[in-house]
């Protein structure tokens, strides 16, 4: 057999596992939207089995074989053609499955479904103890699986390598640190100047009517609901199933337009990298998304710099109007002035562009704390707490508010909180290059056209997969490596014109 042929049957075995994979997702998709309560135990087992086999197909002899056979392919070819980077890929994905004990994937898969039914009820309940029991065995969880993957005095760097390969707590940290300082200075320069009417961001909006707007808008940004769908849940989410099957979720708060309509936008923004990504290379390195960075850029980005913006809510003021009785007599500048109110909120996700990755920060240092067994899980909310109260200056009243918020930790996603950060910055450096090359984009926003701004990312960012490592892939769209300071930039743009600082 010939390399090229030993390729193609790479490529055929990839999009078998790609499928199967799939399964894990859909059982995974409809436990957090249709799942009836009472199936948490038996949709746990369904999951682990699934996990089980798929971990075996990513760590079997004749995986590695075809791996062997096609080495000849890269050898002493350009690491980031499309054939070398799948086969570098794939490689890297199956020597840290192999270093992995099926039982504890199997055991993994089963703990985690079942402490995200728990968290659940606790958030909605406020209580943390009935959580706690979970939370400890998704910690011991982590580490086990840390110290498989790598050196033990880097847990931490194997879990977040899952998420953002060749990241280390030590890189993201040259990010935080000079990102802390200017976040904190701008918000004590805000704090100084007039505060912004908020009110008109709240009365009545029925939950049918912001899924119908929100539906329009996400169209109008690109999503296709021919390859895709919106559904409600506890938490926020996207999952890709392929190009062609792409599941949104969102919760809505009928008092507040913000909650829902922004967590369509953030998700939206992820299932339009998912519906990018090429379809004929289902299954390879190549049809995933590049990080968990890159994604979060997308949908920080549409969230934002998009759906932020003053041209995007010129273009869909009337559609609110039409739709919403409660905004009929309130000016539209009002509206997006009120919209982008600086003003630190308990909870991440409703969290303003300035205050939003002190939240992050928090977090990057509690579950690295969690996981070197500095913080114990039962100290949490107590630990959150003074934390959240030092960063923010007001102590949340409950846990539901605190700690129990999110539902990355129920889910054993330890180490994925610094890729919002990671996003915001990849993100600000990324909407410069598009502005820069594509011309006034809020004039464009303001006409309602998006389509430019989604090809240009298309071309630039979501054709290459995993062709190249997040770092290289900013260097190769921008010319320059990720940097904090186009965020800053952003920001003071932004806030000096709103605040009038």
């Amino acid at each position: 057999m010939n390399d090229e042929s030993a390729y193609r049957e790479l490529a055929d075995y990839l999009h078998q596992t790609a499928v199967l994979q799939t399964c894990r997702q859909l059982l995974s998709w409809d436990r957090d939207t249709h799942m009836p309560k009472g199936g948490a135990e038996l949709r746990a087992e369904q999951i682990a089995l699934v996990m089980g086999l798929l971990h075996r197909r990513r760590t079997a002899p004749e995986f590695e074989a075809l791996l062997d056979r096609v080495a000849p392919l890269v050898d002493g070819a350009d690491p980031d053609a499309p054939v070398a980077a799948n086969v570098r890929e794939a490689r890297r994905d199956f020597d840290r499955a192999t270093r992995v004990p099926v039982e504890l994937v199997e055991e993994r898969a089963r703990t985690f479904s079942l402490a995200h039914e728990v968290w659940v009820g606790a958030r909605a309940g406020d209580d943390f103890a009935a959580f706690l029991p979970w939370l400890e065995k998704n910690v011991v969880l982590a580490r086990r699986y840390a110290e498989a993957l790598g050196p033990a005095d880097r847990l931490y760097d194997a879990l977040l390598d899952d998420f953002e390969p060749g990241a280390t707590a030590a890189h993201v940290s040259g990010f935080f640190e000079p990102l802390r300082e200017a976040h904190l200075d701008l918000l004590d320069r805000i704090r100084g100047a007039d505060d912004l009417a908020t009110d008109v961001l709240y009365g009545s909006f029925p939950a049918d009517a912001q899924a119908s707007f929100a539906t329009r808008v996400a169209q109008e940004m690109g999503f296709d609901f021919e390859r895709g769908r919106l559904d409600t849940t506890v938490h926020p989410f996207c999952v890709g199933l392929g190009p062609a099957d792409v599941r949104l979720t969102t919760r809505w708060d009928e008092s507040c337009l913000v909650d829902g309509f922004f967590s369509v936008l953030h998700e939206a923004g992820h299932g339009l990298y998912e519906q990018g990504l090429p379809a004929a290379d289902f299954g390879l390195p190549s049809a995933y998304a590049c990080s968990f960075g890159v994604h979060e850029s997308q949908s920080r980005m549409w969230e934002n710099f998009v759906g932020r913006s003053r041209g995007f809510w010129q273009h869909f003021w009337p559609l609110a109007q039409e739709t919403f009785p409660d905004l009929e007599d309130v000016p539209g500048d009002a509206f997006h002035r009120a919209l982008n109110a600086v003003a630190p909120t308990l909870i991440r996700v409703d969290s303003d562009e300035v205050s939003y990755d002190l939240h992050i920060f928090l977090r990057f240092e509690l579950e690295q704390a969690l996981l070197s067994g500095d913080l114990p899980a039962a100290d949490l909310p107590d630990a959150w707490n003074e934390r959240f109260a030092a960063s923010f200056g007001v102590r949340p009243p409950d846990d539901r508010q605190g700690c129990l918020q999110d539902v990355h930790w129920s889910s054993g996603m330890f180490g994925y909180f610094p890729t919002y950060t990671l996003g915001n910055v990849y993100a600000a450096q990324l909407f410069a290059q598009a502005r820069q090359e594509l011309g006034d984009l809020d004039a464009q926003f303001a006409r309602g056209e998006f389509a430019s701004l989604l090809r240009w990312f298309r071309e630039r960012v979501h054709v290459h997969g995993r062709r190249y490592r997040p770092r290289r892939l900013i260097e190769t769209v921008t010319g320059a490596p990720p940097s904090h300071e186009p965020l800053v930039r952003h920001l003071e743009t932004k806030y000096a014109a709103i605040y009038g600082l």
